[in-house]
């Protein structure tokens, strides 16, 4: 493996890689040489998951916690750097609720911001406090292709997504000094179980597949490429940026 790609060493904390996309990234960084840290709250998923990746050989350690809460995240970043430093972030936890914006319930908007926004400024500060410390780390924020575009009935989504790309241009901008290189990944339509309704519905994959160049859904696994590259020296002067993963879909109208 190129030294510029080889991650052996270094220990990732993965939030909300249970399934779908944070266990495809958390797979893709272990593959890479990383120990990864599965988070979520369920213990059960989390040790399923975690057996999957060990018969593969992989080196698994799982922290049930709370993203959404402050005092949870202290204690359970604390209580993981106590084992040793955690070199790289994927800041992945995130929820979706679909409905028109008149009927939007202010409980969900509200838990929309707490799992999609709140985590993310939660965990990212808790761990960028070790990382600045010792002068290196890598953060890599899993925006979204509403971070760019809208589409009717997830308009908190797409403010959530918003928010997560300027919050990730402002953690650059503070922490770049300190040797942090902080940036986002934003997917465009992938098959995992958030999207499983709009996966099963024949009229939205045959709009999605004429709207995205590509022709197609993504595989999760098709972003585990983007996620090593910004996790590893190869993006040592890289930080602040925000890279589509979108099948051309932000490019063509």
């Amino acid at each position: 493996m190129s030294p510029l790609f080889d991650l052996a060493g270094k220990r990732a904390l993965v939030t909300g890689s249970s399934q779908g996309i944070g266990l495809a990234l958390a797979r893709g960084l272990a593959e890479h040489g990383a120990r990864v840290i599965l988070n979520g709250r369920t213990e059960s998923k989390l040790e399923a998951a975690a057996g999957d990746l060990r018969r593969d050989g992989l080196e698994v350690e799982t922290a049930s916690f709370d993203v959404t809460d402050p005092e949870a995240v202290r204690a359970a970043v604390a209580g993981l750097e106590e084992a040793g430093p955690i070199d790289i972030l994927v800041n992945n936890a995130g929820m979706q609720f679909r409905t028109p914006l008149e009927d939007f319930p202010d409980e969900e908007w509200s838990r929309l911001m707490r799992t999609n926004v709140d985590s993310l400024f939660y965990v990212g500060k808790a761990v960028a406090k070790g990382m600045i410390a010792r002068g290196t780390g890598r953060i890599v924020n899993i925006a979204s292709v509403q971070a760019e575009l809208a589409r009717p009935g997830i308009a908190p989504y797409t403010t959530t997504k918003g928010a997560v790309r300027n919050l990730t241009r402002g953690m650059s901008t503070d922490w770049a000094q300190h040797g942090l290189r902080v940036n986002a990944l934003a997917p465009g339509y992938f098959k995992t179980p958030l999207n499983q309704a709009l996966v099963d519905d024949p009229s939205f994959t045959d709009w999605l597949e004429k709207r995205t160049p590509a022709g197609r859904w993504g595989n999760v696994e098709e972003l585990v490429g983007a996620a090593v590259f910004l996790s590893s020296e190869a993006a040592s002067f890289v930080t602040g940026q925000t890279i589509f993963v979108d099948g051309g879909m932000t490019t063509s109208i």
